[in-house]
């Protein structure tokens, strides 16, 4: 990635950022419709979020390509806390100050993690754990839309519920729903093979909401406006939110939505930034990202709207179609907002089994179908990852399965690198072990005091996976008179490694050998000096910062030191 190409300004690509945001809008539409939908506070919900979160974040956001809105993981989570707040609450009217308020909070929580610098955070989620946790997704949104494409509305208590349901299939089946979300799909995946010229997602929604308009008889199959008409125009503001601190069991609800919405949207949108800047070969500012989707998804909270992320499809659709700038994503929001104005009675004569065949593409597309075909040739340990992971996702809570996923994936990793460690110390002799290759710089005095120095080339972390049969390796040096433990490669030393190090410094200690450090700086020579261990056992003259110096310093030190003569001692012990 070219961090350095210069910057594409507005006026040189106007047509491009025009181009690419209508085509970003057109395409976010039936998907903004379809996630609202999926929701107890129906398709206009979508519309809000994708036109509030769409603008805000392009303006205030860090990624110039991005085209935010409703996605399928923040779809999910927030028809929880909906379906939870409406049963708490008793209803969908009571439950909407609970609802606003989650929505509202986790924005601000964004906005938060932004100002506090953790974007930069998202480089450290292992590939297994994304793998599971977008692949869970896809069958959390596949699962969840059988029942909508057979004609009935889906059941409670998401893939659990429906599965729990099944046995209610012949009972529900639709032939028409069918036939309607057959035919969706059917034009979303041939479509391509013909022309790109036009987004099939829309043509889709289009062509069969058409068709089924005027073949199909209104009372035949489930549509939008089943429930009553969508409205238009602009919406009125939802500030009864406060009414929730009066609820100590709804704070609580509100408070854990919120943070795995917040966290969630933070993941899915700047996953997203990197896709987009491995696409324009440039480079997103994470932070000021978070606060761009914060401020979205806190506004559009306010007037009842699905909280959104960065939308990877979206996204990439607005870099083929020539958007390079936040213009873009402008433009998108704005031809949303079109729709909202004007457009809002056509919109209710879409059928939902058509909403629900574009989903179940969309979940069909999520899925790692990559990470399936390799899930028996990577480490195993990353295969785990990604299975606990996915089914974690599924069947317990999003939030849940992406923790789980990264204390797993740290721990299977620390395991085994410890393993190899082991594995190379353990099949070793010891004075194989400690029999070291010397580097180019320690060649002449090794030449000359090799008998009297042992040099010890400590190379990487110095944890616990090395601990287990340090010791022992310098407890073997005991006929030496001075041991020097070269640190130049060691970026970091945990508490395991520490102590390792420690307690061998104290067994030559009490052989009578002296320790030397050289080369110790940054973080291993801090946590030598919390633990006192430099000054307590290794003086600070004693710690050297390259090897030149301590050969300076040795070869005075060798030649005034009353060394005793061992080979005489131990003579004399024999007799």
């Amino acid at each position: 990635m070219n961090a350095s190409a210069p910057p594409v300004s507005n006026a040189s690509n106007l047509r491009g950022d025009l181009f690419g945001g209508l085509t970003a809008g057109i395409v976010a539409l039936p998907l903004a419709l379809a996630f609202g939908e999926q929701t107890e506070l129906g398709a206009i919900a979508g519309l809000y979020g994708a036109i509030v979160v769409g603008l805000l974040a392009a303006i205030f956001g860090g990624t110039k390509t991005q085209i935010s809105g409703p996605t399928a993981p923040m779809t999910v989570v927030a028809a929880l806390v909906i379906t939870d707040a409406i049963e708490l609450a008793g209803g969908l009217e009571p439950a909407l100050p609970m609802i606003v308020a989650t929505f509202l909070l986790a924005g601000a929580l964004q906005v938060v993690m932004g100002l506090l610098g953790l974007g930069r955070y998202i480089r450290y989620i292992p590939q297994p754990v994304v793998s599971g946790f977008m692949s869970g997704i896809g069958v959390i949104i596949i699962i969840t839309q059988l029942f909508p494409l057979l004609g009935a509305d889906a059941p409670a208590g998401g893939p659990l519920g429906t599965i729990r349901n099944l046995h209610t299939v012949s009972e529900v089946l639709n032939g028409t729903s069918v036939a309607i979300a057959a035919a969706t799909m059917a034009i979303i995946y041939l479509l391509p093979r013909l022309t790109k010229a036009v987004p099939s997602s829309l043509v889709a929604l289009v062509a069969v909401t058409s068709l089924a308009h005027f073949l199909v008889a209104a009372g035949d199959v489930p549509r939008i406006n089943s429930d009553g008409p969508i409205p238009t125009g602009l919406p009125d503001l939802e500030l009864g939110f406060l009414a929730v601190f009066g609820s100590f069991e709804q704070i609580v609800a509100v408070m854990q939505y919120a943070l795995t919405l917040a966290a969630l949207g933070a993941i899915d949108s700047l996953l997203t930034s990197v896709v987009a800047d491995n696409l324009t070969a440039t480079r997103h500012n994470s932070n000021r990202e978070l606060v761009g989707q914060g401020l979205g998804n806190a506004a559009a909270a306010l007037i009842a709207g699905l909280p959104g992320a960065g939308a990877t499809m979206r996204t990439v659709i607005n870099i083929k179609s020539g958007g390079r700038t936040q213009v873009s994503g402008v433009v998108a929001g704005l031809l949303l907002m079109a729709v909202l104005l004007g457009l809002g009675t056509l919109v209710g004569h879409v059928p939902n089994a058509v909403l629900a065949g574009i989903l179940v593409t969309v979940g069909i597309g999520i899925i790692d179908y990559r990470g399936f075909r390799r899930l028996f040739t990577v480490p195993r340990a990353d295969a785990t990852v990604m299975v606990t992971v996915l089914f974690l996702t599924v069947f317990v809570d999003l939030l849940t399965a992406v923790a789980v996923g990264m204390v797993l994936a740290s721990l299977l990793f620390m395991k085994v690198v410890a393993d190899v460690v082991e594995e190379r110390l353990e099949s070793a002799p010891l004075h194989e072990l400690a029999r070291e290759v010397p580097w180019a710089d320690e060649s002449d005095l090794l030449a000359r005091e090799g008998h009297r120095i042992y040099i010890k080339h400590l190379d990487g972390p110095l944890f616990f996976g090395f601990a287990s049969r340090f010791q022992e390796i310098l407890q073997s040096l005991s006929e030496l008179e001075l041991v020097v433990m070269r640190m130049d490669r060691v970026p970091y030393i945990d508490q395991s490694g520490l102590m390792a190090l420690e307690e061998a410094i104290q067994r030559l200690k009490e052989q009578d050998l002296e320790c030397v450090f050289v080369g110790i700086e940054g973080q291993p020579r801090d946590m030598c000096e919390r633990v006192e261990l430099i000054p307590s056992l290794v003086p600070e003259s004693r710690c050297f910062d390259t090897f030149a110096d301590f050969t300076q310093w040795v070869e005075g030190y060798l030649r005034d030191a009353p060394w005793r003569d061992r080979e005489r001692v131990a003579a004399s012990d024999g007799a």
